[in-house]
């Protein structure tokens, strides 16, 4: 049986699933001021974080059209899957939904399904990789469905962020506390919720000691970690990763783990020097 999974831009993929002819990425757009990227491989991590610190906004982002979307599920394969970005932190999913639907009504009967990943990042990479693994296994389309759904909610995705300036541009967080939380050096660790929503899960003084205190949560709330694939996404900080990875093996062993740079929609939530792990 034939398959093809669409990812947004938001899931990076490793080397070897780009080259993958089962998967295809749809990108978002993201607006620094009036500057205008494609999240796709033109993106230039360097450039938009330069642009990123110096505008005194907050970097705006659209997602793909729903004949964007469309467009991707027009192919030869018999099943099609779509995994987007969590529909509580963007229209994605919804514009998925709507490519499945316009699809529908103009070509006709498919075996099309959208998943929220309500993840983002590289949450949104191992949905994928697991869907691929059921399709290999050759499990029925709705068997598979079901199946990622339930990893989808034993799914945990945690973060730490290096700079606060995106949540203070954005208004999440007000001037006077991004300013005493710089001064102090004190770093949140967050966390995605059930719903797909963000929450602040603890802080620490520092980015080593606020990584490690990541590492225990995730490590804590992840069930059956020798089945599973821990995923990382850094942004523009290869060594933090690479530590991180260490500091992991030596409190539990993964099935696998994969270490990727972030692209985009990543780089404009994690911003320089943030780190992203999903297990």
């Amino acid at each position: 049986m034939s398959y093809k999974i669409v990812v947004d831009s938001c899931g990076e993929l490793p080397e070897k699933l780009k080259k993958d002819r089962h998967f295809e990425t749809v990108s978002l757009e993201i607006f620094v001021d009036d500057y205008h990227i494609v999240d796709d491989e033109t993106f230039n991590q360097v450039e938009f974080l330069r642009r990123v610190a110096q505008s005194p906004n907050c970097p705006k982002s659209t997602c793909p059209s729903p004949e964007r979307y469309m467009e991707a599920f027009d192919c030869e394969a018999e099943h099609v899957y779509a995994v987007t970005l969590s529909s509580q932190l963007s229209g994605s999913y919804n514009s998925a939904e709507l490519g499945k639907n316009l699809y529908l009504e103009e070509k006709g009967e498919k075996k099309i399904h959208v998943f929220d990943s309500k993840s983002a990042s590289v949450g949104e990479t191992v949905i994928a990789m697991k869907i691929q693994e059921y399709e290999e296994a050759k499990l029925k389309f709705e068997d598979i469905i079901e199946k990622v759904n339930t990893f989808i909610t034993e799914l945990n995705t945690s973060f730490v962020l290096e700079t606060l300036e995106t949540l203070r541009k954005n208004g999440r967080l007000s001037n006077i506390k991004a300013f005493v939380a710089s001064a102090l050096n004190i770093k949140p660790v967050m966390a995605g919720t059930s719903e797909g929503t963000i929450c602040q899960i603890g802080q620490a003084r520092g980015m080593v000691k606020a990584v490690d205190k990541m590492i225990v949560d995730l490590i804590s709330k992840t069930k059956r970690p020798q089945e599973k694939i821990l995923a990382i996404a850094h942004c523009n900080c290869p060594k933090r990763a690479e530590e991180t990875v260490e500091k992991i093996k030596k409190l539990a062993q993964f099935k696998e783990i994969f270490v990727v740079d972030t692209a985009g929609i990543s780089s404009m939530y994690a911003n320089d020097g943030g780190i992203i792990i999903v297990a």
